[in-house]
């Protein structure tokens, strides 16, 4: 074929490969639920690079799809079926271009692991704010692209909010570069925000400017037992009045979660001597002593919101505790591919949604196993449901829990995106006038729909 041999050409013999048995990572959503084809795996080494495969593949008229670690939740990076897409790789663009400590700022290619990024961020004693469970392969662009959440949303904001600049590859090889780092910038529309969240369907993400902030000092973990999910709210809502916005992360994890972790990874437990219902891990920023977390916490347990508390005394207490919630993922796996709902609630209505969808799932699937944790700090719950073997009702199931969702005012997708397994909530849960805008801005900037077709909308 002309083309795949023009792309090698453009990439050189380090920046392809067709090999089936390298090719399977990248045509594999993570999780082995959804599978495709591909003729071809690009990894162009430059931003001209991509802009040139970019153009070649829309002069033949054959459709991209942009993946960087491919640790998504939606199936938004792998390529379908038909064996003719090409997958672009940014895995080879994995530069940081500059940190500017003073400016607060620092410029990194799409291709960096999110980990690299903290981890030069804190070089300079400054602090690169999104931490997620796959910090250490996903990389920024995928994270840009998706808008992701994680666990630092309570007090900073989602992938957007950490943005001051963006450089975009059109479809048709047009470079769109606004790689300023500047915090106010109001000539003409903001169109870094246009590719943030898109999912790569509307242009890739070549490069970013990020925002930087003052390292938080000393970090105080604790995991706190509580006796409803309701609890959870008032415990962060009495938090906040006593700590205001020092609180890094506020997780919620029901008992089943950490039991189905403990069970999967035996070196790990719970530091209680007997279980409680749920359980907040939370992170705050304590400048220097534990004591201000120590006394909120008791005048909380005074109020009648916590049960029991453990306050990690060093570093190696608090990364054993966070390897407790960041290994559920991997933990869930072990009762087979469960129902992914990715949802957010206005955080009032937390406890309403959980005790609602219990009965909801007693009703539709009696022997379901609930897998609920998730982000209370921001109101982003996982609720995840793993069905009997066999059972038929699994979009009967989702349906019933987003339609839930959407009359308490939340959303079906708070962080993992839509990409190509929640496409069809879109259209359900969107708005006529929202859908038409995001098809017109489709068409607009990408006519032929070789950008990630079939994602999204």
């Amino acid at each position: 074929m002309l083309l795949l041999e023009q792309i090698k050409n453009i990439v050189g013999p380090k920046g392809w490969t067709a090999d089936p048995a390298e090719l399977e990572a990248h045509v594999t959503e993570w999780r082995g639920v959804v599978h495709g084809s591909t003729p071809l795996l690009v990894s162009p080494g430059s931003t001209r690079e991509i802009s040139l495969v970019v153009r070649a593949c829309a002069d033949a008229g054959v459709a991209i799809v942009p993946q960087g670690g491919n640790t998504g939740m939606c199936a938004g990076a792998v390529p379908d079926e038909s064996g003719t897409q090409i997958v672009l790789s940014l895995a080879r663009m994995n530069k940081i271009r500059n940190v500017d400590a003073a400016n607060f700022s620092m410029e990194v290619e799409a291709g960096c692991i999110l980990q690299n990024v903290q981890n030069a961020a804190a070089e300079v004693n400054r602090y690169f704010a999104l931490s997620l469970g796959a910090e250490g392969s996903c990389q920024i662009g995928g994270n840009l692209s998706t808008n992701a959440g994680g666990i630092n949303v309570v007090r900073y904001g989602t992938a957007r909010a950490q943005v001051l600049g963006l450089e975009a590859v059109l479809a048709d090889g047009t470079v769109v570069s606004s790689l300023r780092s500047l915090r106010k910038d109001t000539a003409g529309y903001d169109l870094k925000q246009l590719f943030i969240g898109s999912e790569g369907t509307l242009g890739i993400i070549t490069a970013a400017v990020l925002k930087l902030y003052p390292a938080p000092g000393t970090i105080s973990t604790a995991l706190v037992a509580i006796e409803t999910s309701g609890h959870a709210v008032r415990l962060l809502a009495h938090l906040r009045g006593e700590l205001a916005d020092a609180i890094e992360a506020f997780e919620l994890v029901s008992d089943f979660v950490f039991g189905m972790v403990t069970g999967h990874i035996p070196e790990l437990s719970v530091p209680f001597e007997h279980p409680y219902p749920w359980y907040v891990l939370l992170d705050v920023a304590v400048g220097g002593s534990s004591d201000r977390l120590d006394i909120a916490l008791s005048k909380a347990a005074d109020a009648g919101l916590v049960l029991d508390a453990v306050i990690a005394k060093n570093s190696a207490e608090a990364a054993r505790l966070w390897r407790m919630r960041h290994s559920i993922a991997e933990a869930e796996r072990s009762v087979g591919n469960a129902l992914k709902h990715d949802v957010s609630l206005p955080i009032s209505r937390l406890e309403e949604f959980l005790v609602r969808g219990d009965i909801l799932l007693g009703e539709l699937s009696p022997e379901a196993k609930l897998i609920a944790f998730g982000h209370v700090g921001d109101g982003n719950l996982h609720y995840n449901v793993a069905l009997p073997d066999g059972s038929k009702n699994g979009e009967a199931v989702s349906s019933a829990i987003y339609d839930l969702v959407d009359e308490l005012g939340g959303s079906f997708s708070a962080e993992h995106g839509v990409g190509r397994t929640k496409r069809h909530y879109l259209s359900k849960y969107r708005g006529d006038g929202e859908i038409e805008l995001m098809r017109i801005l489709k068409k607009a900037l990408d006519p032929n729909n070789i950008l990630n077709p079939g994602k999204v909308i």
